[in-house]
């Protein structure tokens, strides 16, 4: 099917060059491009992104004593009262 579609200049200067680089028609180099968007989308791999890894610092000397890192409000309070 024929369609009309308007780029921006430079994106069509790149697909062009990239075409002729790897010598597949333009066509074909946007048919690609579609397919894998649309695949991506309908297989929710975006969603499926391995969850990032957590890189924990640590330091000597541990947490001061009394703080339960475990309890939000007191973590705050303990912040509230090093000000």
């Amino acid at each position: 099917m024929k369609t009309t579609v308007d780029l921006p200049d430079d994106l069509l200067v790149r697909a062009k060059k990239r075409a002729a680089e790897t010598r597949t028609p333009l066509r074909v180099l946007i048919e690609r491009g579609l397919r894998r968007e649309l695949a991506s989308a309908a297989t929710g791999n975006r969603a499926r992104r391995s969850p990032r890894k957590i890189h924990w610092v640590v330091a000597p000397g541990g947490l001061p004593a009394g703080l339960d890192a475990a309890d939000r409000s007191s973590l705050h309070d303990w912040i509230r009262a090093q000000r």
